[in-house]
């Protein structure tokens, strides 16, 4: 019995490594089926995704790291597309491998594309290209698909997709299902943006432009005013009004989050937060109101359009009030522009009811204090005065905004590698910056409008402290340290020069050991930890025949968040990385790597018929067509005669555990043995 559960899981194991995996299976449809030329309709696409398995989502940064999933559509006659592709609602997460935000499907993902008729017979032809992982076991597939239908006719509203294999008799048919919710957004982060909003809006009202404002807007709403030193309460009118000019402020600021999204839509807001022309712009906005901030100069309205505004609140009744919430949002306008601008480039992540909803929180705490302190007008009194300490609180948050501009640069700095705000440089503006902070809440440091300061109070000294404890967190990250609390802010690891971390745990030889010739493609494709190597696979083995070492073969990709996994957890360990750079040739074959190949080099594959014009797709045949399997990572070694020395092997944290299989691959090879 023992005998025959052996035999059973370790056939099992074999399997589960040797078997093309379809994770994904889609299906697509028209909106309607009732559509005559020059109507606009939607084409949609969905994927039914096996359960452990996630989809790349279209709508993130493509420079990321993982492969974004992107559709291109063959032209002709009979449509045309408007628009970009949409993702429908798609779920959001933080890899901390690529250190940044991405979307991604579970269960079920929706696509849709918006179309013009052109011909009441329609034609779709094209391809769709994506990636899918699992958290079970590290698995991660990148996939090439075509897609076509002809004559899609007045009815004929949907067509399920068949996805077939040449020669491996593979095919998986999808069924239709019921759409979900498909304008919920996540509740976790929504609500966790909400909460944002609403602290900046608090944070808005110690500004010098906002908090003078609350005593003299009160006195708006009194019946009578203080007498003997103590404010009597409204009345039952005065309490209206002061309701009004509450829900005026939220109306006023929602309608601004309301226009954003209606304006530029789910797309536009998405682009904006990813492409490189908006992200330089708003830096530059940043910048100029930091400056305004730290006194440089003073940002405001034309006097004619506030004087034209407030006239209009002298007038009294409810459009007065309604009026009087106008002035004060154009009044606080210097101030309160940078805050809500954060907002609304944070909420630029492709959802329609985000900026709505990031306004409504905002303009609720924005909102609040001007309406209690009208209820409850003794209140005051208790008050602090105005003075110096609002002009400190504005110099905050003038280099606060300087530090965080420096995010939007560095987008567009990542996206067109221009190199001029790499990791270590853009920590060095953080540490000065933060350090300038501190030194300026100890009173070490005066700016223009600051009034004269005696002694440091208690607060100040304990910002002090946070702010030069969050310096001294930042200053390891110059030699390497990986700050993984600020990694979503900071331009990622492979940007930096000078890595001590990676430099002491590398091998770093005079001499490459397992190189015979320059490899080809290295001007863009590079081995972790300093390792050396090939991305080539005939080049590689060349060089293992010549110095009589096995071939190590790393099925990779750029997309694949598990191979940097791997990378990071795995191959970082000196035992690991003496081993591969000195028992092995090794080569990094990557399946997504979409560099096009001269034509001469172009091939119809045999297990698609399909012609292979880019490395990646030559390489993912290679994988697929020689050892029956499109998972990432996986790793191969290879006798002299092209044979497995061991069995192959995919992701698994074990630093032991990858340490026997390179042992067990280097006695097999040296024993002249090959793999059952």
């Amino acid at each position: 019995m023992k005998k025959t559960l052996f035999i059973y899981f370790f056939l099992a194991s074999i399997l589960s490594q040797a078997q093309i995996l379809q994770p994904a299976v889609w299906q697509y449809e028209l909106s309607t089926g009732d559509f005559k030329g020059g109507d606009e309709i939607e084409l949609i696409f969905k994927a039914n995704i096996d359960k452990g398995w996630h989809l790349y989502s279209s709508d993130f940064d493509p420079e990321l790291g993982p492969m974004v999933t992107t559709f291109t559509f063959t032209p002709n006659n009979s449509y045309k597309l408007v628009g970009e592709l949409r993702a429908i609602n798609p779920k959001k997460g933080y890899d901390e491998i690529f250190e940044g935000d991405y979307t991604y499907f579970e269960g079920k993902g929706e696509f849709r594309q918006t179309i013009k008729v052109l011909a009441e017979q329609l034609h779709f032809e094209g391809n769709y290209e994506y990636q899918v992982c699992t958290d079970t076991d590290g698995r991660c597939i990148p996939f090439d698909e075509d897609f076509s239908q002809a004559n899609f006719g007045l009815k004929q509203v949907q067509k399920k997709s068949k996805v077939e294999i040449a020669n491996k008799n593979i095919t998986s048919t999808s069924s239709t299902y019921v759409e979900e919710d498909a304008t919920k957004p996540e509740d976790k982060s929504l609500w966790a943006f909400m909460l944002f909003a609403f602290v900046t809006g608090l944070i808005t009202l110690l500004t010098p432009c906002v908090f003078p404002m609350i005593p003299m807007t009160v006195t708006f709403f009194l019946k009578e005013h203080e007498k003997g030193g103590n404010a009597r309460l409204p009345d039952g009118q005065g309490k209206q009004k002061a309701l009004i000019f509450g829900a005026s402020i939220i109306f006023i600021f929602t309608v601004l989050g309301t226009l954003t999204a209606v304006l530029f839509g789910a797309d536009t807001l998405n682009q904006l937060a990813t492409h490189w022309i908006p992200n330089v712009v708003i830096f530059i906005i940043f910048f100029i109101f930091a400056l305004s901030f730290l006194g440089l100069f003073e940002i405001t309205l034309p006097h004619q359009l506030v004087n034209k505004i407030d006239a209009q609140s002298n007038k009294g009744g409810m459009i007065g009030v309604f009026f009087m919430a106008f002035t004060l949002a154009l009044i606080s306008f210097s101030c309160t522009f940078p805050i809500v601008g954060s907002v609304l480039v944070l909420s630029a992540q492709g959802e329609f009811i985000k900026p709505i909803l990031g306004m409504l929180s905002f303009s609720l705490a924005f909102a609040l204090p001007f309406t209690l302190f009208a209820f409850f007008p003794a209140w005051l009194q208790k008050m602090p005065k105005s003075g110096g300490w609002l002009n400190s609180v504005k110099v905050v948050l003038g280099l606060a905004e300087l530090a965080l501009g420096l995010k939007f640069l560095s987008v567009a700095d990542q996206a067109y590698h221009w190199g001029i705000l790499d990791r270590e440089i853009y920590l060095a503006f953080w540490i000065v910056i933060f350090g300038i902070m501190g030194l300026y809440l100890l009173g070490k440091i005066r700016l223009p409008h600051d009034s004269p300061m005696e002694h440091v109070g208690v607060y100040r000294l304990l910002m002090s402290i946070i702010t030069f404890t969050f310096v001294l967190y930042l200053i390891p990250g110059m030699w390497g340290a990986p700050l993984k609390a600020l990694s979503g802010y900071l331009p990622p690891m492979s940007t930096h020069d000078f890595n001590m971390a990676e430099m002491s745990g590398g091998i770093t030889p005079s001499e490459p050991t397992n190189i015979c010739e320059d490899p080809k493609y290295d001007e863009f494709l590079h081995f972790p930890h300093r390792l050396q190597g090939y991305f080539d696979y005939k080049q590689a083995l060349s060089c293992a025949k010549e110095q009589n070492k096995p071939l190590f073969i790393d099925f990779t990709g750029h997309g694949c968040v598990n191979c940097r996994e791997m990378e990071a957890r795995v191959w970082s360990d000196p035992k690991v990385l003496k081993r591969l750079s000195e028992d092995f040739v090794l080569v990094a074959l990557y399946v997504d790597d979409r560099t096009e190949l001269p034509e001469d080099e172009w091939y119809t594959s045999t297990y698609d018929n399909k012609v292979k014009k880019t490395l990646g797709k030559q390489n993912a045949d290679f994988q697929i067509s020689r050892y029956n399997n499109n998972a990432q990572p996986f790793y191969v070694i290879l006798n002299q005669e092209e044979e497995l020395v061991i069995q192959p092997r995919g992701y698994d944290l074990s630093v032991e555990g990858f340490v026997g299989f390179l042992d067990e691959a280097s006695r097999r090879y040296k024993a002249g043995e090959s793999a059952k």
